[in-house]
């Protein structure tokens, strides 16, 4: 006798019926289901290739700079306090 003796699951199994009940368990099994199929459909769609048709929108150009106040001049803000 082992610990995954044929006895220990029948028993195992009428525990869980018992606590979760067949209509739990048959809607369980269903939702793995789906959700298997699911993460095999989006894996199936990440294996495909992207579209070769797609170009970008606008030729890249490079940015220039714009000009702005020099770093050494002082910049306060003024607000009034109530």
């Amino acid at each position: 006798m082992g610990i995954f003796d044929w006895k220990h699951w029948i028993v195992i199994l009428v525990v869980v019926v018992l606590v979760f009940g067949t209509k739990k368990l048959k809607n369980l099994g269903t939702d793995v289901g789906e959700s298997i199929k699911g993460f095999k459909k989006a894996m199936n769609d990440d294996e495909k290739p992207a579209d070769p048709t797609v170009t970008p929108a606008q030729p890249f150009s490079p940015v220039q700079p714009q000009t702005t106040q020099s770093v050494n001049q002082p910049h306060t803000i003024d607000v009034q306090a109530q």
